[in-house]
């Protein structure tokens, strides 16, 4: 068995690019330690901490619609639910090593996990 290290996503609304054109399904990888440490040598966390989510998901997101790339620039464009989308996503996938879920049935009350893939919504 090999360890899965990316995860395809599709973002609930989508990041909008200069032309208009809209890029909602993309690919994260699991972070390495560097992707963790670099950041906090950047002088925008230094001076705002909430920054680091924004570079944290730049080098973890590696391809989103058809951009040639991803960088903070495009993350800080995101529309906040997108980005709270990438936030849980990179939670869960870095401290699970999977992106599923636990779930109820609405009608059993069976519990279950559920794969998280390209739906985009919670």
């Amino acid at each position: 068995m090999s360890l899965q290290t990316e995860f395809n996503f599709s973002l609930p609304h989508g990041y909008v690019d200069s032309e208009g054109d809209i890029h909602k399904e993309g690919v994260m990888r699991l972070a390495t330690a560097k992707d963790e440490i670099a950041p906090m040598k950047d002088v925008r966390v230094q001076s705002n901490p909430g920054y680091l989510a924004i570079l944290l998901l730049s080098r973890v997101v590696t391809r989103l619609g058809n951009l040639p790339q991803i960088n903070s620039g495009v993350i800080e464009q995101l529309f906040a639910a997108d980005f709270a989308y990438l936030e849980e996503m990179y939670r869960r996938i870095n401290s699970s090593g999977h992106n599923r879920i636990d779930a109820t049935c609405p009608e059993c009350n069976a519990n279950f996990q559920a794969e998280v893939e390209r739906s985009g919504e919670h």
